[in-house]
């Protein structure tokens, strides 16, 4: 699907509604959210994607369910966005000037990112 890139599979993101909490006044990111931030730092290691890409980025996501409820597919963008930062797949989510998010065909409860330079 995208030449000259890389695609890594990740495990399906927290949803926004579990991905921050409150703490003393200030929204952090919830346990929920750094357990996925790790989980998505040893897949990339696994999976050999550590690119520290610093240019302007093509990123697809193919987003696969868990199953067949009706979710929002914007919900995702955060979470994946910011654990691929936090692996080193990017400098920096700002990087990314064209950005695509859609469903698969088939369940899954993954997602698949895509990522190539401009």
């Amino acid at each position: 699907m995208f030449m000259n890139g890389v695609t890594l599979t990740l495990p399906w993101p927290p949803s926004m509604n579990t991905y921050w909490r409150t703490f003393k006044g200030r929204m952090i990111i919830s346990a929920k959210g750094r357990a996925y931030r790790e989980a998505v730092i040893e897949q990339v290691e696994m999976q050999g994607g550590l690119k520290g890409y610093q240019g302007k980025l093509v990123v697809e996501i193919e987003a696969y369910r868990p199953d067949k409820r009706k979710r929002d597919l914007d919900n995702l963008l955060k979470a994946a966005l910011d654990g691929c930062t936090h692996a080193g797949v990017w400098e920096d989510d700002s990087n990314i000037v064209d950005l695509r998010i859609y469903w698969a065909d088939t369940i899954g409860g993954m997602i698949k990112v895509h990522v190539r330079e401009l």
